[in-house]
Parts: structure tokens; sequence; C-alpha cells
């Protein structure tokens, strides 16, 4: 895809989950823009369960899936992640309704420790890029019936002029 098409937006150092950012990546990506917004959402008023595929260790059973979980926090970073590529696509001026998520990426972030009076612990940092890519619209058959015709029209034509050629000669 081009530049031209397509709008990102980078969240650098969230504080959230590197898994759950990872488990929502892989349930929203490629989808339409619209559908993202809507499951997550429902993640956020745990109506619509994540599906827990690699880091699913002690993770209840939901209705549909195997394993699941309502992972809220990173559903609403992801969710105002979104929304800024969406601001940003239409600030370039593309169509809003024909975007879908293109890439998702989702890194470890720094760590950084945190100290309390038990112990020491690292504070859970997260890196996620998404690109949102316009889709092509696709043109009614009428349309493409014309513009095969008119292929088919250009070689007939080009053979006449051939043969036209050689007659003169």
């Amino acid at each position: 895809m081009d530049k031209e098409h397509t709008a990102t937006a980078c969240g650098k150092d969230m504080p959230i989950s590197t898994k759950h950012v990872i488990e929502i990546g892989s349930f929203i990506s490629g989808k339409t823009l619209v559908r993202a917004k809507t499951l997550l959402k429902g993640v956020i008023a745990k109506t619509v369960a994540v599906p827990m595929k690699k880091f699913n260790m002690d993770t209840g059973h939901k209705t549909g899936m195997s394993s699941g979980s309502y992972p809220q926090k990173a559903a609403k970073q992801v969710l105002m992640l979104l929304e800024s590529a969406e601001k940003n696509a239409q600030n370039k001026g593309l169509n809003t309704e024909a975007l879908y998520i293109q890439i998702y990426k989702a890194n470890k972030g720094t760590t950084q420790w945190r100290s309390g009076r038990q112990r020491r612990r690292q504070a859970k940092r997260s890196h996620v890029e998404v690109i949102l890519a316009e889709k092509e619209v696709k043109k009614p058959k009428a349309e493409k019936k014309a513009v095969v015709e008119k292929q088919a029209e250009a070689p007939k034509e080009q053979k006449a002029a051939n043969t036209k050629k050689v007659e003169k000669k």
C-alpha cells in the first residue's frame, strides 16, 4: 500500500500489559475500523471476550471460545490509539468508512523499577503501533464490463492498423 492511503498512530511506553496487547492485536487485526472499535467497546463493557490463544495460562473458558478474558485497561488504551489513527486518516482526507487495520505491532516497552515497602518489581510498559489502510472501492459490474470491452476492442484496432501498414508496403 502507498503511504498516501494509510494512517499511523503509535503509543510508546503505554502502562498496559504486553501480553494483553498482543492478544488484543490478534483479535482485531485485519478487521475494519468500525468493527474493531465496537469489539473493543464490548470488551470494556465485558460483553465481548478477547480469546487468549498464546498467553492462556490459568485463563477460564468463555462462551464460544476455549479461554478468554476482558482486558479492560488495555482495551481502553488501544481504543484511544485507534481513534487517534482515525483522526490522522481524516486529516489526510481518507474515507474513514473504508479503513481497516492493516498492521498492528505490539512490543515490550522499557522496564522501569518500582520500589515499595515489600519488594522491588518492574512496571508494565508496552509499545503499540497501528497502521490503518484504505480499502480499494470495487467498481460495479456494469463498469467492469465496459472496461473489459474497451480492452478487447483495442487489440483488434491495433491488428487492423498493422494489416493496413503491411498492405501499403
